[in-house]
């Protein structure tokens, strides 16, 4: 499963840590089928019906902060059915497609965002990018300086493409950030915990993302 690391309080820390990131707004029309997502609650929607409501969720995930109210309101509604934004990304990638995708970047995003505040693995990126700068695939990515600021300025550009409906570069993305930094932690000189950790979780997300991303 690739999801068996707790993610917090995802959605909330990545709005709040998209660093210079633009809001957009999402398409027009754009929102939750409330009458399927009463249903849903209530455990009385079809299968079918609940695939159809997962795939409205994933595509609404990237414009949550922007949003109407109404959709706003029954988004929170299914999250506080299923026992919060952990469980919400779990639900959805019972449902393969872009479901299974979404929820899988959205946990990639959550982890860039959380060894961001880990000074060994920032070390560990630094002493990497001396070798070289810009791995395949980052260099129209990454800022020039490595910092606490670079992994999650990699997460904000993820998600950008998410919402602009670019979901295969933004799996491109994905797949190049974990390859790079399973990479980092392999050779590192005497990691640390948290770079083997890293090393660890971005090889099983590199898997996870790269079969779902397939499936689509």
């Amino acid at each position: 499963m690739p999801l068996t690391r707790s993610v917090g309080e995802l959605l909330h820390r990545r709005h709040g840590a998209s660093r210079g990131a633009h809001p957009q707004p999402g398409p027009d029309g754009y929102g939750l089928d409330s009458w399927s997502a009463g249903q849903f609650t209530a455990g009385t929607l079809a299968p079918q019906d609940e695939a159809r409501l997962a795939e409205e969720v994933a595509e609404l995930l990237p414009h949550s902060w922007d949003i109407p109210t109404k959709s706003r309101e029954t988004l929170t509604t299914i999250i506080d059915h299923l026992g919060g934004q952990r469980e919400l990304m779990f639900w959805l990638d019972g449902h393969p497609g872009r479901p299974r995708l979404i929820a899988r970047l959205y946990v990639l995003m959550g982890h860039l965002d959380r060894y961001s505040d880990e000074a060994t693995v920032v070390a560990a990126l630094g002493s990497a990018r001396e070798q070289d700068p810009y791995p395949a695939g980052l260099r129209d990515y990454l800022l020039p300086q490595t910092s606490d600021e670079t992994l999650g300025t990699l997460a904000s550009r993820m998600e950008k493409l998410l919402v602009e409906q670019r979901e295969q570069d933004a799996s491109a993305l994905a797949l190049a950030t974990t390859a790079w930094l399973g990479g980092v932690a392999e050779n590192a000189d005497s990691p640390g915990p948290a770079v083997l950790e890293m090393g660890s979780v971005m090889g099983h997300l590199h898997q996870d993302i790269e079969e779902s991303a397939g499936h689509r």
